[in-house]
């Protein structure tokens, strides 16, 4: 084709290149099945496996593609009788090659009229052209290596020639050209190589990962001289090979790039450096692209979650960020089937990097998007529609005004852009108009065919901002008409889809619904029952698996992660009452339950023991090392900075969410047991504070009756041992109490129900609801006038009411997360501790005297650097300010089994506790009162705290103002420090 009379304008790229592209995939599909009936012996052309045929076809393939049939009658004559059926049977797949010549004829003509008209491309400017050129390549180079692939092809085309001369005396018309092509294409890379020579200038949203890495592999190896004049083009490649150990070419068939690229180079004069590069390349990818790619699902799974989460709470969100929506599902796609494609084809380090426990959580959270964009549809149509007709038309009208040159024919196309914009309306959206943009977007692509060639009026490359401005344009009219397909380009995952399974696994539902029960050895055996008692053993056996409990780094999954897992795991459970008449509730019910318990069916640990386990033993075990601290604030513990660091995040354990997560998984039966092991903790440490005040009782009982008598107080106090520990004892305590008390919380609050998975029954109209019943959210959705009684119980106690009566009232509301003035888990717990050998008088002076030791202790508490009180935390650092609710639960399960007064006690310890910090205030050394105001504070915390002490009864023990002052002073120092 002479360049003088060669037109641009006439000759169509965009439609052809539209074209070739969807008709690349159409014949790649046509070679795979091809391949893969070549591959299964059933359904092989028998003419290739019939052993009487076997030393003809081999003549064929050796002299492929000259065959002499006069001089080798006898050894063809055994085709003679079978020659119409070779006709008949193998046209299919002969013109199936016919046709891939024809496409690649038509390839290779677009690609050098492309040439010729030289076409600039850019993605950024005219991304339509850019991207479907270089789809076209990948479709091209994968449709020649898929052929090459096809080790019968020889055999085929052969076959059917010989076949189509004994019946017609001569050759098919299209078999030289054919027969040529297969022989060229034997090593489709190198053949193609040197085809691309004349067109080495390729250049390399939403778009998928791994087409781009597609079009930088292919490219530069078809393209490979660039890779030694363009430092960009070389670092491009390198990481691409980086990345992959393979490359999809279409559905299951796979591409090693490593080895493939070598072999081509290996040939190649002076490409020993462009070798060595392939080979640390392949190093690198083999030892480091597993957790690379790992890492990032680590971090998708994360992103998309909080996507979903804000997106779920603010569809409307969805119009602005539809961008960040698709690229988050396109990278999660990519990120899938990379594992996937690695799993079977990768030489592996380590398998762990290739084995993803998480990957359906991933892949749930997909689901979720898609769903979000499903269904507020209409909510982004009505946003694009108002940015198109409101931003776009206007600043598109400018750019064009503006243009110095703009020929008459792409002037109209630029005005029916704008004019078609300017006629939207959101009432059309309100009334359910159909749209249609995929006449513009076609105009688009032509007229970015029309300005990308040489010498054009309007160049495109001229004009860069046009053409991005239309990029954007384009993706914003797909978000009114084409939101289907985006979901369908960006997150396609039929790969999961393999016919034979999903045909077996059909014939298998459809067998166990047909038959209830069959004998076999005079036993009745039941199918669905024995597929619900798997189901149950299979459900059970996830659930502790994707708690990721490890016992020997004490790491453990968050309870939300394995909260979405479960959901996830049920949602795909549930979805089996599609295909098999079982009731999946009773699975979920049996196996939840049994995971509320210490102990399932099978004796093995459930989540609930292992979560107690390893908040007591974990999580408070290094509060107590002083690593982490609570913060009342943030209502969570949070890491402490520390030389060495910690191996987990507190807060990612305990924050609200966490713990309402966690209230989800183990309910109100596995909430209880937690709390049961907590207060046996707490046990343990009264019991050793007891051991401190028998050492100290006579020391003690004179102090109790002489906190009015400052110089002797101060003589008894230095008699005394253990203070350090009675008060370090009472902060753990304390801590445990805080902790259960966010752990009841999260119980409290979760009155919605755990969210419902919902489907379509099988007759297409019932609606399934499974609801995960043990969560007091679903108790106070199915009994709310029972949830309301028993907190109507609680709050109107009289206080004559008998102690037995309370404590019943209050055990019944602690275990639907109420909070109680008296805990009666911990009055069960320290009950157990009674001493045979002791009086239960001795006990009660045991109990009055504890109160009476931490009360005297406090003032110590001011030495110490850490007792420094934090108003961005509402406490402090060492954990004291959970003295507070130490001191009041410990009286009141004390003095409740003693059957003394609590507010008595508890007056008596305010006005010891009192008298003895008033002291501090007359101390002159500054390290003994370094912190004395921060320790001021939490006598208000303690009365805050307790519902036995009034604020007027703390005025009269000690003065107001030295409290506000303590505040005044803590805020201006917490000021000081920032500053």
């Amino acid at each position: 084709m002479s360049r003088s009379v060669l037109q641009p304008s006439q000759q169509k790229l965009a439609e052809k290149l539209t074209i070739l592209n969807d008709r690349g995939v159409g014949m790649l599909t046509r070679l795979y099945n091809i391949k893969k009936a070549c591959g299964d012996p059933k359904a092989k052309p028998s003419y290739l496996i019939d052993k009487n045929l076997e030393s003809a076809v081999k003549f064929i393939v050796r002299k492929f593609p000259a065959v002499e049939t006069r001089n080798n009658n006898q050894q063809l004559a055994q085709l003679q009788k079978e020659k119409s059926e070779i006709l008949k049977n193998l046209a299919l797949y002969y013109f199936t090659f016919v046709d891939v010549m024809e496409f690649k004829d038509h390839v290779c003509e677009l690609l050098n009229t492309i040439d010729v008209c030289q076409v600039f491309f850019d993605i950024t400017v005219n991304f339509d052209l850019t991207k479907n050129y270089l789809d076209l390549i990948i479709t091209y180079t994968t449709l020649m290596i898929l052929l090459s692939r096809i080790e019968e092809r020889k055999a085929i085309i052969g076959l059917y020639n010989y076949a189509h001369e004994m019946t017609h005396g001569a050759s098919d018309r299209e078999y030289p050209r054919l027969g040529q092509m297969i022989v060229d294409y034997e090593n489709p890379l190198k053949k193609m190589m040197e085809e691309f020579v004349p067109h080495s200038k390729m250049p390399c949203e939403y778009l998928s990962l791994d087409a781009m890495e597609k079009w930088i592999i292919f490219g530069f190896i078809l393209c490979h001289g660039i890779l030694n004049s363009d430092a960009t083009a070389l670092n491009l490649w390198k990481l691409a090979l980086q990345s992959s150990s393979c490359l999809a070419l279409f559905r299951d068939e796979v591409f090693h790039i490593h080895k493939a690229a070598e072999d081509l180079f290996v040939n190649i004069r002076g490409y020993n450096k462009r070798i060595n590069d392939i080979r640390e390349c392949k190093e690198a990818a083999v030892s480091h692209a597993g957790s690379m790619h790992r890492e990032r699902r680590k971090f998708l799974r994360s992103a998309l979650k909080e996507l979903a989460t804000v997106l779920s709470d603010q569809p409307g969100l969805l119009g602005p960020k539809a961008l960040f929506v698709f690229m988050a599902l396109s990278f999660a796609r990519d990120e899938i089937i990379w594992l996937l494609r690695h799993a079977d084809n990768m030489p592996k380090k380590s398998a762990d990097d290739f084995i993803d426990k998480h990957i359906a959580e991933l892949i749930f959270y997909m689901e979720e998007l898609r769903a979000h964009v499903r269904k507020y549809g209409p909510v982004m149509q009505r946003y694009y529609v108002q940015y198109l007709s409101g931003f776009d038309a206007v600043v598109l009208n400018e750019l064009v005004q503006n243009l110095s040159v703009c020929p008459e024919d792409e002037s109209i196309i630029m005005s029916s852009f704008v004019n078609t914009m300017t006629s939207l309306s959101v009432k059309q959206v309100e009334d359910g108009e159909v749209f249609d943009f995929r006449g513009m977007r076609l105009d688009w692509f032509r007229l970015q065919a029309y300005t990308s060639v040489s010498k054009a009026s309007l160049g495109l490359a001229d004009h860069r901002e046009l053409g991005k401005m239309m990029n954007t344009i384009i993706f914003h009219t797909k978000m009114v008409d084409s939101l289907v397909e985006m979901l369908v380009e960006t997150s396609d995952l039929s790969i999961f889809c393999l016919d034979k399974l999903h045909t077996a696994l059909s014939e298998l539902c459809f067998s166990i619904n047909y038959v209830p029960n069959m004998v076999v050895w005079e036993h009745t055996f039941t199918p669905r029952e024995y597929l619900t008692s798997h189901l149950e053993i299979r459900f059970t056996k996830s659930i502790v698996g994707m708690t990721m409990y490890n016992q020997a780094t004490q790491e453990i999954a968050k309870p939300s992660e394995l909260l979405t897992s479960v959901r996830a795991y049920m949602t795909v459970l549930q979805s089996i009452e599609n295909y098999v008449q079982i009731d999946i509730t009773r699975v979920f019910n049996n196996v939840l339950l049994q995971q509320t318990q210490h102990l399932d069916s099978h004796g093995e640990p459930t989540i609930t023991s292992l979560y107690t386990n390893w908040y007591l033993e974990t999580l408070l075990r290094q509060v107590s090392n002083g690593h982490i601290a609570y913060f009342p604030a943030m209502k969570a513990f949070v890491n402490l900075p520390t030389e060495n660091e910690l191996t987990f995040n507190a807060e990612e354990y305990s924050d609200i969410s966490e713990m309402r997560a966690l209230s989800e998984l183990l309910g109100p039966y596995g909430m209880k047991f937690l709390s049961e092991s907590l207060m046996w903790h707490i046990s343990s440490q009264v019991a050793e504070l007891k051991k401190l005040v028998v050492e100290n009782v006579e020391v003690l009982t004179q102090m109790r009756t002489s906190f009015d008598k400052p110089d002797q107080m101060a003589a008894l106090f230095k008699r005394l041992s253990s203070v350090d520990s009675v008060l370090k004892r009472m902060t753990i305590i304390g801590v445990i109490l805080s902790f259960r008390s966010l752990a009841q919380e999260a119980l409290r609050d979760e009155c919605q129900p755990l969210k419902r998975l919902t489907t379509c029954g099988r007759n297409g109209n019932a609606q399934l609801e499974l609801n995960f019943e043990l969560q007091l959210g679903v108790l106070s959705y199915h009994i709310p006038f029972l949830v309301s009684s028993i907190e109507d119980f609680k709050d109107h106690i009289p206080r004559e009411t008998d102690m037995k009566v309370a404590m019943n009232v209050y055990e019944l509301s602690s275990a639907a997360g109420l909070p109680c003035e008296i805990d009666p888990a911990l009055v069960v717990a320290l009950s157990s501790q009674k001493s045979e050998n002791i009086s239960p008088e001795e006990e009660y002076k045991i109990a009055c005297l504890l109160m009476v030791f931490v009360a005297v202790s406090l003032p110590t508490l001011a030495s110490n650097v850490m007792s420094q009180y934090s108003p961005a935390i509402e406490g402090h650092c060492n954990n004291i300010h959970c003295l507070a609710k130490a001191i009041n639960q410990i009286a009141a399960a004390l003095f409740t089994i003693h059957k003394g007064s609590i507010e008595d006690r508890l007056k008596e310890f305010l006005a010891l506790a009192s008298s003895s910090l008033l002291k501090i205030g007359q101390e002159t050394d500054k390290t003994t009162t370094r912190n004395r105001e921060s320790v001021y504070l939490l006598l208000d915390m303690i009365v805050q705290e307790s519902p036995f002490l009034t604020m007027d009864l703390l005025e009269s023990c000690f003065p107001y103002v030295l409290l506000r002052n303590a505040y005044h002073a803590v805020y201006k120092q917490s000021v000081t420090s920032s500053a």
